[in-house]
């Protein structure tokens, strides 16, 4: 029996300065269907569900909804229409308990004690207990997301847009998740669901459509495809996995030895007695759900956290008391997760951004002055290498879409002959080729004889790349396995803090 339509895209077209985002793009989703939304980074895909939900206005084309004509002009009257959304990027307030978190996504919210009876319902009903009266920085990122998702739940939709929600999950919280969704699903609300993860999107969704510039360029059923068949049909090409290059790796780079520090941040999460090794030529995967530390390790690692001058060494030598910049020249280059606003300052330009992390190590500050000329070529020389999707390196940081901000930020750090490389998160919200291009990028800077540090959620990304790995979990972090012969339901276990999670206390 075919499904009712909720939902039809007829010819919707938004056209920027020199950018044309989407361009008559047309699909429909039926009452209780999850749909993915498929395509490379600036495709198209946040620039489409902006304008279902209401917070942009299409140049051209129309939408219906439940068979009436649809064109929100804020997102209060989408969600007054029944469309929510659970955004990439988390909306919470960490020194607020989660039902006044609730209560500020509401039009008009019940009695607290009336809402907190209605959170605990909603949240049990499908799956996602929730304490209201818990403090949002004291929950795990999972936790968090359950919040952005009761919020919705709460409003009752008969549409809900979901953008890149397994990125800060466990895989046992991706089933608990999953779990939800198809019982939405089954009571008849559509999940327009946009993924990077393929294999999620082939074991959730009923049917795709494929986005590739801004144009509709197929539509499929995802569960009769391969990952890798919709990888391409995203890309228009044959991708090619990452290759590694085995060798013995080499002396100790860094020697990370009782690392024990606070965190900036009032509900981040201290360190704990750390220890690691990475040799040269040797890629060390570390693994964790989102608040578990990852954050204050590279600030660590980086100089942005200060520390005793033994707890870290770079080549024999004690850099732990010494800052960024001095860290640059012994030879470590780190990006962190954050990209827009740590990696990358947003309204300074794409050549500004990579003087300010290239100035060291590639000479681009003589004598007091800034070498512009040098500093344009280095960043004209990221945008080549690495595949940017840009007007010019005169174009600010925030123009950019995530993944291509994503490419600069992690070509900027590689292209600098580093020794010892730290990366959190390197190809979050990264498409399929984009992200086996700074995999391979990564491996190559190893087979060159760096010692690479990969801290990631993406526990696929890890086994493809690392050759050992090590879990944190509240600030510790585990004793180091080879990743040969590990599972994906093994590290998870271990990112939880089960499953013989030990703390290394001393060196591999």
């Amino acid at each position: 029996m075919s499904k009712t339509e909720l939902l039809a895209v007829d010819g919707i077209s938004k056209q920027y300065p020199g950018v044309l985002a989407n361009d008559a793009v047309s699909f429909a989703i039926a009452e209780g269907e999850v749909h993915a939304l498929l395509g490379e980074n600036g495709a198209g895909k946040s620039t489409l569900v902006k304008m279902i939900y209401g917070l942009v206005k299409p140049d051209a084309g129309q939408m219906r909804f439940r068979g009436a004509a649809y064109a929100p002009k804020e997102p209060r009257e989408a969600r007054a229409s029944g469309v929510a959304m659970v955004f990439q990027h988390f909306s919470l307030f960490e020194a607020l308990n989660v039902a006044e978190n609730v209560a500020l996504g509401m039009e008009n919210p019940p009695k607290p004690r009336e809402l907190a009876h209605r959170i605990r319902t909603v949240s049990e009903d499908y799956g996602l207990p929730l304490d209201p009266a818990r403090l949002v920085g004291d929950l795990s990122a999972g936790e968090r997301q359950r919040v952005e998702i009761i919020r919705c739940l709460l409003q009752d939709p008969k549409l809900l847009i979901m953008d890149e929600p397994t990125s800060v999950l466990t895989p046992q919280e991706v089933d608990i998740l999953f779990k939800t969704l198809r019982q939405l699903a089954a009571e008849g609300t559509a999940i327009l669901y946009i993924s990077h993860k393929l294999e999620e999107i082939r074991a959730l969704c009923d049917g795709a459509t494929i986005l590739r510039r801004g144009k509709v360029v197929a539509s499929c059923t995802p569960r009769e495809k391969t990952a890798r068949e919709l990888a391409e049909l995203m890309v228009g090409e044959t991708l090619t996995p990452p290759a590694r290059r085995q060798k013995p790796p080499g002396a100790v780079a860094l020697d990370v030895s009782g690392l024990s520090v606070a965190s900036p941040n009032p509900f981040g999460t201290a360190l704990q007695n750390v220890h690691l090794t990475v040799q040269q030529g040797e890629i060390l995967g570390i693994a964790g759900v989102a608040g578990n530390g990852q954050d204050e390790l590279l600030l660590a690692l980086s100089g942005e956290i200060r520390t005793d001058a033994e707890a870290i060494r770079i080549a024999g030598q004690g850099v732990g008391d010494l800052g960024p910049n001095a860290r640059r020249r012994a030879g470590l280059v780190a990006a962190p997760e954050e990209r827009l606003g740590h990696a990358a300052a947003p309204d300074m330009s794409l050549t500004e951004n990579a003087l300010l992390s290239g100035a060291v190590r590639k000479n681009l500050v003589r004598r007091g002055l800034i070498d512009w000329t040098a500093a344009r070529r280095f960043a004209e020389a990221v945008v080549k290498d690495f595949d940017v999707r840009t007007p010019g390196v005169g174009t600010a940081a925030r123009a950019l879409s995530g993944g291509n901000l994503q490419k600069f930020v992690i070509g900027r750090e590689l292209s600098q002959a580093p020794s010892v490389i730290v990366v959190n998160q390197p190809t979050w919200g990264v498409d399929a080729a984009a992200a086996a291009a700074i995999r391979q990028a990564l491996i190559d800077r190893a087979a060159a004889g760096a010692a690479v540090v990969v801290i990631s959620q993406d526990l696929d990304e890890l086994l493809e790349i690392a050759d050992r790995f090590c879990a944190l979990n509240a600030g510790r972090l585990s004793a180091p396995r080879p990743t040969q012969g590990l599972t994906v339901e093994e590290i998870g276990l271990m990112m939880g803090g089960s499953h013989g999670m030990e703390v290394a206390h001393a060196h591999a």
